[in-house]
């Protein structure tokens, strides 16, 4: 039988952690553009939208990164606001083209879903494989009355 090392429990338990607090990083693309779907706004407000929507922990160069890189393959388009005091803001809309890749996310997030309802019914299941005596009853015609 093989002995853990010291501290390879906490390790895990630290990993563990840190990988229920973060998100896939290619989540990050199709919720920028589902949060210009129907708004044109600023990198700030997009991550203040992020941390809303459930993001824990936000890399803010990241998401600017993330949103010239949009840019470049138009999926997204920018222009400068100097409407309002203090320096100008760069506002982020969603393209057509833009639509039509989020469009594409929402069928592939449909089928993860699927999926997703698969595991946790397999997972359950296999924690409580015996149905609910309720149900049993009711499925083989038997009355408590």
């Amino acid at each position: 039988m093989l002995k853990n090392e010291p501290g390879q429990n906490e390790v895990f338990e630290e990993t563990q952690a840190k990988s229920l607090n973060s998100m896939p990083k290619n989540f990050l693309v199709p919720f920028l553009l589902l949060c210009l779907k129907d708004w044109s706004l600023h990198g700030y407000k997009l991550i203040q939208m992020l941390i809303d929507i459930g993001f824990s922990s936000i890399d803010q160069g990241n998401v600017y990164r993330t949103l010239r890189k949009l840019e470049k393959e138009n999926l997204i388009s920018s222009t400068w606001d100097t409407s309002e005091g203090g320096p100008a803001k760069r506002i982020y809309s969603l393209t057509k083209y833009g639509e039509k890749y989020l469009a594409t996310c929402a069928c592939s997030f449909e089928q993860y879903q699927k999926m997703l309802g698969t595991f946790f019914n397999l997972y359950a299941n296999a924690f409580f494989p015996f149905p609910n005596t309720k149900e049993t009853d009711r499925n083989s015609g038997d009355s408590a009355e």
